[in-house]
């Protein structure tokens, strides 16, 4: 077999970073598990539980009608997006301005981001995202030729981004302002106050503002996430805003790869070349599947909401006095680890080698060039300890609590304690 190319590979692809999830499995595949000590995965944001039996039912009987075997329109099942319209008033509150012209269904919701942003963007053009950023976005950027502009946010604001800040950062290549809450990877829920000062900021600046709002089933205030929607807002929102969704963590389907746009009908007059070059249609017996059902999961929605909020308290309640959260909500908490001379990516991989806790350490958040990690296999953990503290951004660890139950998280709790006198690292102040 030829060990090279006869050709050039894309510069995008070349300057993207490597997908950093496979590289945690990497770690994890070295520990040795045992039925005592199985490996406790918190490391990617996958739902713990399938989804109701009405779900998989239904999905059975439509894939396999042979009305499923076709295309849809480009935009998705009429039935799906209205049912859509409807959750989101249930949400968002029943006078929100929101008309089935308004969505478009995506193959995921990562596409529904690469759809807007080459709707909104050109190569050599900025988008801001705050820092740490859900990495696909990041990469999703670079690949198209665009600059992602990282707008920093700090452990003392509970790692929500500042609108001062971010309007240093614009100039005249910004396109849009990007925002995930409940944010991946911090956790971090922004208030209708700052999301509605966003809007503002983008609306005198003339550019988009995109939220990205996989995890909003999982705030649990019982108010509404935000107030742009809203019929009596005193700004319309279509001018601005473009509303992300996933039907994957809501509704526990990942696999079957269902997003959603929402946005004025004149930008997806745009999205729709692109969504058509691209998918040319969601996948469809997922969409024929949700449809009819769609009113009928907002209980499983709630109580799915509520389990999560739950296992929150316990992960903090039972997380060692040295490990601190700096913020969680959605799926994750974000965790300051306690050595302070050593970098998070040295402790998530020492975690998941040697006690079988497998983590994404922030600096998975934040990388912006390809680096190419030659990983010593027999590392000597004492020489991963520097002689100073390490940056405050190199202390932070994402937990993702979703995909475990209960019984896992006090498992993880018990081994992160005991850990800090096995590793022989120094504490904080020691």
């Amino acid at each position: 077999m030829s060990a090279t190319l006869g050709f050039r590979v894309s510069r995008g692809v070349l300057t993207t970073i490597a997908p950093p999830i496979p590289r945690a499995y990497e770690w994890a595949n070295r520990y040795k598990a045992t039925p005592h000590l199985p490996l406790l995965d918190m490391s990617q944001g996958v739902p713990g539980i399938p989804p109701p039996e009405a779900v998989q039912s239904a999905l059975g009987v439509a894939a396999s009608s042979p009305s499923s075997f076709g295309y849809c329109r480009w935009d998705g099942e009429t039935s799906l997006r209205k049912a859509l319209v409807g959750e989101m008033k249930v949400v968002y509150g029943e006078e929100s301005d929101l008309n089935v012209d308004d969505v478009a269904l995506t193959s995921g919701c990562n596409l529904a981001f690469v759809a807007v942003a080459m709707s909104v963007a050109d190569p050599g053009d900025e988008v801001i995202l705050p820092v740490p950023w859900y990495f696909n976005h990041q990469m999703a950027l670079n690949l198209l030729g665009m600059k992602a502009i990282p707008l920093k946010t700090r452990a003392e604001d509970g790692f929500t981004p500042s609108v001062e800040r971010c309007r240093d950062l614009i100039s005249s290549k910004t396109k849009a302002i990007v925002l995930v809450t409940p944010n991946n990877p911090t956790g971090a829920t922004y208030s209708p106050a700052l999301i509605a000062s966003f809007a503002g900021l983008a609306r005198e600046k003339n550019v988009a503002l995109i939220i990205d709002e996989t995890y909003r089933d999982f705030i649990v205030t019982g108010e509404p996430p935000h107030g742009l929607f809203s019929s009596a807002a005193q700004h319309p929102w279509r001018s601005i805003f473009i509303h992300l969704f996933s039907f994957s963590k809501s509704y526990c389907l990942p696999g079957h790869r269902l997003g959603a746009i929402v946005a004025s009908p004149l930008l997806l007059a745009s999205v729709r070349s692109v969504l058509d070059t691209l998918q040319i249609c969601a996948p469809r017996p997922i969409q024929l599947a949700l449809a009819p059902l769609l009113p009928t999961l907002r209980a499983f929605v709630t109580d799915t909401a509520k389990q999560l909020h739950a296992r929150h308290a316990l992960f903090k309640a039972r997380l060692p006095r040295k490990w601190r959260i700096g913020a969680q909500g959605g799926y994750f908490a974000f965790v300051r680890h306690p050595f302070p001379r050593v970098k998070a990516g040295d402790v998530s991989r020492r975690l998941a080698e040697e006690i079988g806790v497998v983590t994404l350490p922030a600096g998975f958040f934040s990388e912006e060039k390809r680096q190419d990690v030659d990983e010593e296999l027999d590392l000597n953990w004492a020489k991963a300890e520097s002689e100073v503290d390490v940056e405050e951004d190199e202390r932070w660890i994402r937990f993702s609590v979703a995909n475990v139950d209960d019984e896992k998280v006090v498992k993880v709790c018990e081994r992160l304690g005991g850990c800090e006198g096995a590793f022989g690292w120094g504490f904080e102040g020691v």
